[in-house]
């Protein structure tokens, strides 16, 4: 059975592992271990998510099947596109992450997360979800059409030294 709960503080190792492991098994084929290494440095350390635990305006869902952690999803309320060129109507909230290890992957654990994300921003009052993806990303780019998302710009994802295309996409929370 999988649930889904809210991480703690307490929760950060645990959950700069998961994400260090989710983003690994998403991207390391497709990218050079150098650029993973830097990048993996600075966005999964204990320190780093323990900072965004704090954040007010972010919020957290760990995923477990039989009580193991197997993918979790993050939000920022309130959060706008960086490129002023793209409109997002407001309110808006970001999903931010979105990853399930590989072995969870088909089984149910990206729908439940979706859902829990879609439903907290219902419940919140926000308007608009919107997200960044690899434009390399076909799978997930698959994912989020299947819930209604559409492309509605881009912008850059630095890893290490590579600056990357995602795709912005948006759709109504309702």
């Amino acid at each position: 059975m999988t649930s889904v709960y809210q991480p703690t503080i307490a929760d950060a190792a645990l959950l700069a592992d998961l994400g260090r492991r989710t983003f690994e098994q998403a991207f390391a084929a497709q990218n050079t271990p150098e650029n993973m290494a830097a990048y993996l440095s600075v966005a999964y350390t204990t320190e780093q998510l323990e900072k965004e635990l704090r954040e007010e305006n972010s919020v957290f869902y760990v995923a477990a099947a039989n009580g193991t952690p197997v993918g979790y999803a993050k939000i920022h309320k309130d959060c706008w596109p960086d490129d002023e060129s793209v409109s997002v109507a407001g309110p808006c909230v970001e999903i931010n992450r979105l990853y399930v290890l590989q072995d969870s992957i088909g089984t149910g654990v990206g729908k439940l997360l979706m859902e829990t994300c879609l439903q907290a921003a219902r419940q919140q009052g926000y308007r608009t979800v919107w997200l960044g993806v690899w434009e390399h990303n076909a799978r997930a780019i698959a994912f989020y059409r299947k819930w209604g998302f559409e492309t509605f710009g881009s912008h850059i994802f630095q890893l290490g030294d590579d600056a990357q295309t995602d795709l912005l996409m948006k759709r109504s929370v309702s």
